[in-house]
C-alpha cells in the first residue's frame, strides 16, 4: 500500500477500533485483502482500501466492545504520541483525531462515527461513502446529519494557538506532579472531566469524575501517595492524537501518559485523560532527551 494509502487507512481503523493493536489487526487484513484482489480494473485505489479497512474496523468493533463490557474502569483509547516536528506535519493534523474527539464520538453509532470520520476528516462525499459503507446516499445523509449534531454540541469550534496550549500543558503538569492544589484551581476549568483509565491494573477513579474540585483532590491525592519526585518519574512532552500530552517515565518504561484537551481560549484544562494501563503504553518509547 501507498504512503497516503496506508495513513488513511489507520487512520479510518483506529477511530473505529480505538487500539493500536486492533488497528494493526486491521490494516493486516486489509493488506491481505489487497494482496488476494490487485489493482487491477481499480479506477480508485485509495477509496477502495478505506472501503475495506472500514469494513474490516466495523468487524473489529464487535470484539472491542466484548471486550470493554469486562473491562475495570473507564476505557480510554491507547495514545497516539508524535513528536512536535510529527505534529507540524499538515497531513498528520489533517486526518488526526483529538483523543477528545474520540470520546464523543464513542457516543455514536459505529456507522454514524464512520460516516462522520469519512466526511469530517477525509473529505469524502456522501456518494462514495455510501459505497464504502453500502447504503444509500439520503440514508449518509441522514447519519452525517445525527452526527454533525452530535458532535459540534459537544466541541469547540476553534482551539487556541499550539504556543499557548504548550505553556498551559506545562504549567498544568508542574502544578499536579508538585501537588499545588491552589495552582491546580487555577488551571482547571469549573466544569472540568477527568478519564483515568488504569485497566484494574494501576490506581484510578472507577468513573470519570467531574467537577474542579473534585478533580483537583483526585489529582492531589495522586501526588501525595506517589509523586514524580518519590518515583523518580522523568517527564517528556508530546502530541497526543493531536492534543497536548505530557508522559512520565519510571527509567525508561512509560509510567502514565497525560493528553490534555483545553478551552478555546487555552488557559485552562476542560478534560483530562490519564492512561496508565501498562496494556496501552506498550508503544510508547522514550526519546532521547
Amino acid at each position: 500500500m501507498s504512503s497516503p494509502s496506508t495513513g488513511s487507512c489507520c487512520s479510518a481503523s483506529s477511530t473505529t477500533c480505538w487500539g493500536v493493536t486492533d488497528t494493526e489487526d486491521v490494516l493486516q487484513d486489509t493488506w491481505l485483502s489487497w494482496s488476494r484482489r490487485g489493482a487491477g480494473g481499480i479506477d480508485n485505489p485509495r477509496a477502495y482500501l478505506v472501503r475495506i479497512a472500514v469494513n474490516h474496523a466495523l468487524q473489529r468493533r464487535a470484539v472491542v466492545n466484548r471486550r470493554r463490557e469486562t473491562y475495570v474502569g473507564p476505557w480510554l483509547p491507547e495514545p497516539l504520541l508524535t513528536d512536535e516536528a510529527s505534529a507540524d506535519d499538515p497531513a498528520l493534523r489533517t486526518e488526526s483525531v483529538s483523543l477528545a474527539m474520540l470520546v464523543v464520538l464513542e457516543s455514536l453509532s459505529p456507522l454514524e462515527r464512520a460516516v462522520f470520520v469519512l466526511h469530517e476528516v477525509f473529505g469524502y462525499p456522501h456518494a462514495e461513502i455510501a459505497e464504502i459503507i453500502d447504503r444509500t446516499p439520503a440514508a449518509v445523509r441522514q447519519l452525517a446529519h445525527r452526527a454533525r449534531a452530535h458532535v459540534h454540541a459537544r466541541r469547540p469550534l476553534y482551539e487556541a494557538r499550539p504556543r499557548v496550549r504548550r505553556e498551559a500543558t506545562e504549567r498544568f503538569v508542574r502544578a499536579a506532579v508538585g501537588g499545588d492544589r491552589a495552582e491546580l484551581m487555577e488551571i482547571l476549568a469549573p466544569d472540568v472531566t477527568v478519564w483515568t483509565d488504569g485497566g484494574g491494573m494501576r490506581k484510578q477513579a472507577l468513573r470519570p469524575v467531574h467537577g474542579r474540585e473534585k478533580a483537583a483532590r483526585l489529582l492531589n491525592g495522586y501526588a501525595r501517595q506517589g509523586g514524580a519526585q518519590a518515583l523518580g518519574l522523568e517527564v517528556r512532552y508530546r502530541r497526543g492524537n493531536g492534543d497536548d500530552a505530557a508522559v512520565l517515565f519510571e527509567h525508561d518504561s512509560p509510567y502514565v501518559v497525560i493528553v490534555l484537551d483545553l478551552t478555546p481560549e487555552g488557559d485552562r484544562v476542560s478534560n483530562l485523560f490519564v492512561v496508565t494501563n501498562p496494556d496501552k503504553l506498550t508503544h510508547v518509547q522514550k526519546e532521547e532527551a
